[in-house]
């Protein structure tokens, strides 16, 4: 057999192509798909639309929660039929199962007391409560119903208001309601505190 130089170059070439593919793993034998064989952890989690409470985009996702009772978030993702987000969602959005499965998030209300140096957990009527008299003592104590022109104004200019992202359109909308309702005239909402 006589082979050229040139020849030679090439079969030694595609030899050592052949190997190198060869020691990566490379498998030219028919592969057997077995993706049935997988289960996904989102196969018996009870599906819920929602949106993402970050920014004023109101992105959709989807959250998936455990069917054991215990209602923990087991996966969101974005929802493609969406009509802003269309399955997009940005790195805070798609870090949102951070918001309910965190070790760090406080469950209970926390209090301190003035000049006190310690927070204490304390019970959701009591906090719920102690809230509702503040803002009662406040507004009783600054409302004004006449300006000095003598023109009725029923306004109180000492309690402020800063909402959310958090909040949908029509949470917003009644959450203004009652804020104007109890004479506030300084309501905003802030996309991003």
């Amino acid at each position: 057999m006589k082979i050229t130089r040139r020849e030679f170059v090439q079969i030694s070439g595609a030899t050592a192509a052949g190997l190198a593919v060869s020691g990566l793993g490379f498998d030219l034998w028919p592969v057997k798909s077995h993706a049935q064989m997988l289960k996904l952890k989102t196969k018996y989690a009870k599906e819920t639309l929602t949106i993402c409470p970050y920014c004023a985009v109101g992105c959709g996702a989807i959250v998936h929660t455990s069917k054991k009772g215990d209602g923990r978030v087991i996966n969101i993702e974005g929802d493609p039929d969406h009509v802003i987000s269309r399955g997009s969602l940005c790195a805070k959005g798609a870090g949102l199962s951070g918001l309910s499965e965190n070790e760090n998030r406080l469950l209970e209300p926390m209090y301190r007391a003035p000049y006190a140096k310690e927070w204490k957990t304390v019970s959701w009527d009591w906090a719920l409560t102690e809230v509702a008299k503040r803002v009662k003592k406040t507004r009783d104590a600054t409302f004004t119903k006449k300006n000095k022109k003598g023109q009725v104004v029923n306004r109180t200019t000492d309690i402020v208001s800063v909402g959310s992202a958090a909040l949908d359109n029509e949470e917003c909308w009644i959450y203004q309601a009652l804020m104007r309702a109890l004479g506030l005239v300084y309501i905003e909402h802030q996309a991003r505190i």
